[in-house]
């Protein structure tokens, strides 16, 4: 499929996303009776069964942050790491990016997966924590060579001259990474967030849909309560 350059009117689209399918199914079945006194476990379920059934990139996330004026912003990444007891989610940025900013300004976010395939949602939000220089180094040398080449150019969501400038920086970034193959840019970090409040949304048309909240609750067994939501 290539983009032709064609104009596309706004009632076009409207037209198309009304008619588009949504839901079709056939969508897993989800009995919040039996999710568990804690979100650690029914997420490892739920992401161990996108990744069993093929699910594309069903660790890939929406990271939203705000700055210090409370301007949102949202962009996609990966997961890098989970702790299912507390539970905690990790990803990396550069300190210098968008979002590293709006953490430094403001350490709370939230993270959001979507699987239309199963139609299921999970959102969690919290605090989020800094990890060390040695989580930061075996997070970028974990990489492919193509990815720790990215994080030598340019500086990430900086103004960009123009793709010659890039292609340039790149150049010079994978001359760098084959003479120091042990370097890591110093703005690399690894972040994690801690969830406080976890979200599980489970797509039902014919039924209705179905919405349970976690709350951490340090009165509550098991440090968690347990809400059912009005889709």
């Amino acid at each position: 499929m290539t983009d032709d350059q064609a104009p596309v009117t706004a009632d076009a689209l409207r037209e198309r996303m009304r008619s588009a399918p949504v839901l079709a199914g056939p969508l897993p079945s989800f009995d919040p009776a039996g999710a568990g006194p804690e979100p650690g476990p029914l997420f490892a379920r739920w992401l161990a069964y996108a990744l069993d059934d093929g699910v594309p990139e069903p660790h890939v996330m929406t990271l939203s942050t705000a700055d210090a004026g409370g301007r949102p912003s949202a962009r996609v990444l990966m997961l890098r790491g989970v702790d299912l007891d507390r539970p905690a989610f990790d990803f990396a940025s550069d300190t210098a990016s968008r979002k590293g900013r709006d953490l430094a300004d403001r350490p709370r976010a939230a993270l959001t997966w979507y699987w239309p395939r199963h139609g299921r949602q999970i959102r969690v939000t919290g605090p989020v924590e800094t990890l060390d220089r040695d989580a930061a180094r075996r997070d970028f040398l974990g990489r492919r060579e193509a990815s720790r080449v990215a994080g030598f150019t340019g500086v990430m969501s900086a103004p960009l001259e123009g793709r010659a400038a890039y292609e340039e920086a790149r150049r010079r970034a994978a001359g760098h990474v084959a003479a120091h193959p042990d370097d890591v840019p110093e703005g690399h970090t690894v972040y994690r967030l801690v969830a406080d409040e976890a979200e599980f949304w489970q797509a039902a048309p014919a039924q209705g849909h179905v919405r349970l909240r976690y709350t951490r609750d340090s009165a509550a067994p098991g440090g968690w309560t347990r809400t059912l939501l009005w889709p």
